[in-house]
């Protein structure tokens, strides 16, 4: 029989009783704390105990910020059907400025996206004086001019709790350093599905790697644009811009780029500093066409050269535009798109995948992540044909056919109610968002990040065993990226507890010199 968590302000026999989630709460309620926790184990339950307790405890205000606004919708409503008796509202960069005053004023928790708060703060519509809990989620976002920092900087001067949710705040020590000091953050706490008292309430996710050859048509392809790649490269080689052609990597050439646009901003108006621009832009055109080709397919692929094309027909089209489609290899290799039948081996295994896995369970939920959009609209129209998928897309907001947040809100709502059950998705459905509980995670690619990589995956798992599938193309940027997540996620975890020790004998210094500090004061009245 289960138990539930009993609270004067939580609503009876709502919430299930877990002991890693009321250790944590506990532990937040004293002391400003970091949380780290796999996705779908309840950061927002978690937020919820300490909240409630707070408030209990005579709080007159608390304050949750999240970065979207589906997410902030999330938040609120749960908080407001397990808390009946408290006032919770929301508000975002939607939610009129005068509105948002008044929100603030007749509710005792409000949960925001960051930007709506920041900017009233700033323009002092309201302040942070009745808030004593401000809780972060997605906190490693913290860093830079993120407007999390700007919030927390109106909260400093005072002595209420913050608290920061996270499931994968990454691998760089300095990053998550950033982060607890922009909140005041003074404690890290991590729970992995290894620890004793989480390990109860996790399910099995089963991780699967697969490994495919590109095929024939498309090692052509690569071939030729690795070709016009290498005549790129050695041409900033001539002109003395790179040592040799072995350090020509995505990063140096980044790298290069920003060098050149900063000796030209500073008056360097040379040839071979404007040709070296065009040459660098160039390759980094013929980078991202390689990398299509070898992860993605030959449809993105095209489509990337069909809106080169469109770029070439405007007006004020880049000279590194111009100049690769005006060069005799690119007829070439569009000849060779033209004449191909074949598309990449993901496609067929994707297809694969999920036909088996609706055959096998047809009441499954099957969620595939693509990064480029182009992939995404290609691998929807592909999985659409399968008998028994009902597909949806989770796209961004950007572009004529992007899905603004309310649309992605209702393609969210259609997947949990079972409307939708293969749902393809790039980047915007990794991060915090609800995404229901899925049967099977399929990478399209794996991602660098680690924090993306833990934020995929969490997407299954929650409710019963789960399956992930990771579609890795051999001797590509695919595997590299593979290793690189993986090896970032173990880091990960070794430096938080670093990290944790570090922050705490940070406070017990503060402490003792607030103390010698008083002590002396008093003495010397």
């Amino acid at each position: 029989m289960d138990v539930h968590v009993s609270h004067p302000l939580i609503k009876e026999g709502a919430v299930e009783e877990r002991e890693y989630q009321l250790s944590l709460a506990r532990i937040c309620s004293k002391e400003s704390t970091l949380v780290v926790i796999p996705t779908g184990m309840g950061k927002t339950i978690i937020s919820l105990l300490v909240i409630a307790e707070a408030l209990q405890q005579g709080t007159e205000k608390a304050l949750l910020l999240a970065p979207t606004r589906p997410l902030v919708e999330q938040h609120r409503n749960v908080l407001q059907d397990l808390m009946p008796a408290v006032r919770v509202a929301s508000m975002t960069g939607e939610t009129a400025p005068e509105k948002r005053s008044e929100v603030w004023r007749s509710n005792r928790v409000v949960v925001s996206t960051p930007q709506a708060t920041a900017n009233d703060l700033e323009k002092e519509r309201y302040g942070l004086e009745d808030v004593g809990l401000l809780v972060y989620d997605e906190a490693h976002r913290a860093v830079g001019d993120y407007a999390y920092v700007k919030v927390a900087d109106r909260y400093r001067h005072k002595e209420g709790l913050t608290m920061g949710m996270t499931a994968s705040p990454g691998s760089d020590g300095k990053r998550i350093m950033e982060v607890c000091e922009n909140l005041r953050l003074f404690r890290i706490e991590v729970r992995t599905e290894d620890d004793p008292d989480v390990s109860p309430y996790v399910h099995n996710i089963e991780l699967k790697t697969l490994e495919l050859e590109l095929p024939e048509d498309l090692e052509a392809m690569v071939g030729v644009l690795r070709g016009l790649l290498d005549e790129k490269v050695g041409e900033l080689v001539d002109l003395r811009m790179l040592e040799d052609s072995s350090v020509a990597t995505a990063k140096r050439l980044l790298s290069l780029g920003r060098v050149l646009q900063a000796r030209a901003a500073h008056g360097e108006k040379t040839h071979s500093v404007y040709r070296a621009l065009t040459v660098q832009a160039t390759a980094m055109k013929l980078l991202h066409a390689i990398g299509l080709a070898e992860t993605q397919g030959t449809t993105a692929l095209s489509r990337f050269l069909d809106r080169l094309e469109e770029e070439r027909s405007k007006e004020g089209a880049s000279r590194a535009t111009r100049e690769l489609l005006a060069h005799p290899k690119y007829d070439e290799l569009r000849g060779m798109l033209a004449a191909t039948r074949t598309e990449h081996p993901k496609v067929s295994r994707v297809m694969t995948l999920v036909s088996r896995q609706l055959d096998d369970e047809p009441e499954s939920k099957v969620l595939v992540f693509t990064h480029y959009r182009d992939t995404c609209e290609m691998v929807a129209d592909r999985l659409s044909r399968i008998p028994g998928s009902r597909l949806g897309r989770l796209i961004g907001q950007s572009g004529d056919d992007g899905l603004k947040q309310r649309g992605q809100a209702e393609v969210l709502d259609r997947f949990r109610n079972g409307e939708v059950n293969v749902l393809v998705a790039t980047s915007v459905g990794e991060e915090g968002l609800d995404v229901a509980n899925t049967d099977m995670v399929l990478f399209y690619e794996p991602v660098p990040s680690e924090i993306r990589s833990i934020q995929r995956r969490g997407r299954t798992g929650r409710f019963k065993d789960g399956t992930v599938h990771i579609l890795v193309t051999k001797g590509t940027r695919d595997e590299a990226f593979q290793n690189s997540s993986v090896g970032k996620e173990k880091r990960m975890k070794k430096r938080l507890q670093a990290l944790d020790r570090e922050l705490r004998a940070r406070r017990q210094v503060e402490e003792r010199t607030r103390a010698q500090s008083s002590l002396s004061s008093f003495a010397g009245r």
